[in-house]
């Protein structure tokens, strides 16, 4: 399955991973890796995480407080929003990628 990304998805997990650089060196860098995993799984597994609003599913990161938001698609995943999950929900709700 091919991953298509929200335009703001590359921003986001930026910002993020420089907040987590910022606080502890090599931090940033460990978020970008969970991120890459997350992704991953859900190439791997694109069904086996749970649905939460929709047809939009979650993926939660381990060590970290973000799930990768997405959609499936036929052979496409969407991916809306690499998520904080203490902040603002549903906000990624208004992204436009098909």
């Amino acid at each position: 399955m091919d991953l298509i990304f929200a335009s703001e998805v590359i921003s986001e997990t930026s910002e993020s991973a420089n907040y987590y650089e910022n606080e502890v060196e090599g931090l940033g860098k460990a978020f970008l890796q969970k991120v890459e995993d997350g992704f991953s799984d859900i190439k791997e597994s694109p069904l086996a995480y749970r649905i939460i609003r929709g047809d939009f599913r979650r993926h939660l990161l381990s060590r970290f407080p973000f799930g990768i938001i997405y959609r499936i698609d036929s052979d496409t995943i969407y991916v809306v929003a690499v998520m904080h999950l203490k902040r603002i929900p549903h906000y990624w709700l208004e992204r436009k990628i098909k």
